[in-house]
C-alpha cells in the first residue's frame, strides 16, 4: 500500500449486513469475515444483521444507517447474483446519491483469477449515500475475501494514496483516530 506518513490511521464505524435465507449467525461465515477483517484494521462494528432476501427490508436497513450519523461504512454480503431472490442490488442502487462504478468493474477484474468468466454474474456495486459508503458484494466468504484484501482494506484507510474513500465519509475527521 502506498501511504502518506504524516496521515493518520482513522478508525471508522462500519455496519455488516448479510443477506441469506438460510443463514444463521452461527453459519454467516461471510459476515463474520467482514467483521474479523475490520476489526483486524482497527475500525469498528457498528452493528450487525442478518436479513432474508427482501428487497423492502435491505432497503429499510441500509436507509436506516446511511441515515444514522455514527455509521460512515455499510457492507453487505448477498443476495447479489441472478436468481429470484437476489434483490440487493435493486434493494440499494436506489439510495445511492453517487454510485462508484469501478468498484463492481474491479471486483469482477480481481476475481477472474479465483471464479473464471463466473465473475460476470456479480452484481456487485457500491456507493455514496449521505457520507455513507454503502458497498455490495456476493455472499460467499471467498467473495467477502477478495472485496476486502483487493479494493476495501485500502480505500478505507485514510493513509492510502493517491486517494482514498475516507475523506467523502461523514464525520470522518471526528472519529477517533486511536484506532
Amino acid at each position: 500500500m502506498k501511504a502518506k506518513a504524516d496521515t493518520p490511521f482513522v478508525a471508522l464505524n462500519i455496519a455488516v449486513l448479510t443477506v441469506s435465507d438460510t443463514r444463521t449467525f452461527d453459519t454467516d461465515t461471510s459476515g463474520q469475515m467482514f467483521v474479523d477483517r475490520l476489526s483486524a484494521a482497527g475500525h469498528r462494528l457498528a452493528e450487525r444483521v442478518l436479513l432474508k432476501d427482501d428487497l423492502y427490508k435491505i432497503r429499510a436497513q441500509v436507509a436506516t444507517w446511511i441515515a444514522d450519523d455514527n455509521v460512515q461504512v455499510v457492507l453487505i454480503t448477498g443476495g447479489t447474483g441472478f436468481t429470484g431472490r437476489d434483490s440487493t442490488p435493486e434493494a440499494v442502487a436506489c439510495l445511492l446519491d453517487k454510485q462508484v462504478d469501478g468498484f463492481g468493474e474491479l471486483f469482477r477484474q480481481i476475481s477472474v483469477a479465483d471464479i473464471g468468466t463466473s465473475t460476470v454474474q456479480s452484481r456487485a456495486l457500491a456507493g455514496l449515500a449521505n457520507g455513507t459508503l454503502v458497498c455490495c458484494l456476493p455472499g460467499s466468504t471467498n467473495a467477502v475475501r477478495t472485496g476486502w484484501d483487493g479494493i476495501l482494506a485500502e480505500q478505507l484507510d485514510a493513509r492510502h494514496r493517491p486517494c482514498n474513500f475516507v475523506a467523502h465519509l461523514k464525520q470522518a475527521a471526528a472519529c477517533d483516530s486511536r484506532g
